[in-house]
């Protein structure tokens, strides 16, 4: 029982001089003074000064205003090891520069979809019936959102995605049925079997994470 408490007192103090190193380091490449510290922290200079000096250590609440404070994790104040720590920062402008790729992307079926109108319209005389591209844009653009977001983002939002992609796509065989001369209204049937499936798929995959 005396080992498991020096080994316990050994463990607090290593983690203490842990986030001292850390807070230092921070704290100078932030050009901060303890006092200007402790003013954010709305703590006193005092405390500071023992938290660097691994006289004590700060709680989890102020642990994580420092991090966020310093644009860290609470797991790099807590690590001694550095090497392979990837900064919030580079997470924020990674997920900015995936967002963009999906939005080019999408923009690229937009882009296709307005040169075949153009070409139908110029071209073959087609301007009656060619409008019916940018219809079909709107499933086709679902279907480019649903790549990227699997690979890149919130895969939970797949099913807003899958649903708006298939009510679009029925409403794009519609209009275009329309154009033709035709009227099947009876086409959005397909579509509440479909929905019901998808809402049932996404949470029968809900209840999976929760497990």
């Amino acid at each position: 029982m005396q080992a498991n408490n020096e080994m316990s007192l050994d463990n607090s103090s290593d983690l203490k001089k842990i986030i001292a190193k850390n807070l230092i380091a921070l704290r100078t490449k932030a050009k901060m003074t303890q006092l200007e510290l402790a003013t954010k922290l709305n703590y006193s200079d005092k405390a500071i000064s023992k938290w660097e000096h691994g006289d004590s250590m700060p709680d989890i609440v102020i642990l994580k205003q420092l991090a966020d404070l310093f644009n860290v994790t609470v797991d790099y104040l807590l690590t001694d090891d550095h090497s392979d720590y990837i900064p919030k920062s580079y997470n924020r402008s990674l997920r900015r520069t995936r967002a963009v790729i999906t939005g080019l992307a999408i923009l690229c079926v937009w882009l296709i979809s307005t040169s075949l109108f153009v070409f139908s319209t110029l071209i073959l005389d087609m301007a009656k019936q060619s409008w019916v591209v940018f219809v079909y844009s709107i499933p086709l653009s679902m279907v480019v959102w649903l790549v990227f977001n699997t690979i890149w983002f919130n895969s939970r939002v797949n099913y807003i995605i899958i649903s708006i992609m298939v009510w679009t796509l029925l409403t794009s065989i519609h209009l275009t049925a329309i154009v033709l001369g035709y009227n099947p209204w009876i086409l959005y049937l397909l579509g509440i079997p479909t929905q019901i499936i998808i809402i049932v798929w996404s949470r029968m995959k809900h209840k999976r994470v929760k497990q």
